[in-house]
């Protein structure tokens, strides 16, 4: 294995990604936020109460670690959990006022990074960066 691996690039980039994503996160006053609440965030910013399987299922983890993953951002007061109204077994997660406060600010922040995405590998290597991850999720 060598530096130039796509295995390991992507986790490079990854990690480089989200830590600019969580500086920005933390200049905008959300100390707190993880780049793994992503996998909640991003779903619920799409649709709200979703089921925890749901979410699980939009982010291709494990409902088990997806239960995790609900439980540090209820920590961190950005969703809520609610008895699912149609299954009383189930639950729906929920963005609280301040997750939809972060929704404003990921929104501002993802853009500006975008931006920058673009700045460095052009219109059409940015297209076909998206492309190529985008196959990669397929898998």
């Amino acid at each position: 294995m060598t530096r130039t691996n796509v295995g390991f690039l992507l986790a490079v980039a990854s990690h480089r990604f989200n830590g600019r994503l969580v500086e920005r996160f933390v200049e905008q006053g959300f100390t707190d936020v993880r780049a793994s609440f992503g996998s909640v965030l991003v779903p619920l910013f799409e649709q709200d109460g979703l089921r925890v399987g749901e979410l699980a299922s939009a982010a291709r983890l494990s409902k088990q670690a997806m239960t995790g993953l609900v439980r540090r951002c209820e920590e961190a007061q950005l969703v809520q959990r609610e008895r699912d109204s149609a299954d009383g077994r189930a639950f729906r997660v929920r963005l609280t006022s301040r997750g939809r406060e972060l929704r404003t600010v990921a929104d501002q922040v993802l853009a500006e990074l975008d931006a920058e995405l673009v700045r460095s590998l052009g219109t059409e290597g940015h297209e076909a960066l998206v492309k190529a991850l985008k196959g990669v999720i397929e898998l």
